[in-house]
């Protein structure tokens, strides 16, 4: 497995709600592609993530719940370890919203979502305190599904 370690300072952004770690490498000379998924871990903490580039900088997203499993915030030095990520990406739907994609019949233009787009989606709906929430969020989660359809 392809991986490369190093030191950042996590930047915060949106006052601190997250934060991003710039990245002080070519990746596409480690991993084949400046866009490569990767396996992000500090301090024995690993999520999935995406490397991005943006206004000419190269970074990594590090959002509050990764903050708050790894124990880190903006400002830290850490180590930090990228390792590129071949596992194919899913995110499972629940039950309730597969049967609403089914009878919306707009299935296929989920799986042809992202898997952030499905990942949030999917965050979103589970996430939801009131069933009203949860289906306001499914129905949004069909109105993406939907778009993907043509």
């Amino acid at each position: 497995m392809t991986s490369k370690a190093f030191n950042a300072t996590l930047i915060g952004v949106n006052n601190n709600s997250a934060c991003a770690i710039e990245i002080p490498f070519d990746p596409k000379a480690t991993f084949g592609r400046v866009r490569a998924p990767v396996v992000v871990t500090i301090r024995g903490y690993s999520y999935k993530s995406t490397i991005a580039r943006m206004s000419g900088v190269t970074f990594i997203p590090l959002r509050k719940s990764h903050q708050v499993g790894a124990g880190v915030s903006a400002g830290e030095r850490v180590r930090v370890r990228l390792a590129l990520d071949e596992t194919r990406r899913t995110a499972k739907a629940p039950a309730d919203l597969t049967k609403a994609l089914k009878a919306a019949d707009v299935l296929a233009g989920w799986k042809k979502l992202s898997f952030t787009m499905q990942k949030e989606n999917v965050e979103a709906i589970e996430g939801a305190k009131k069933p009203e929430t949860r289906a306001r969020r499914i129905d949004k989660a069909i109105d993406a599904a939907r778009s993907k359809m043509s």
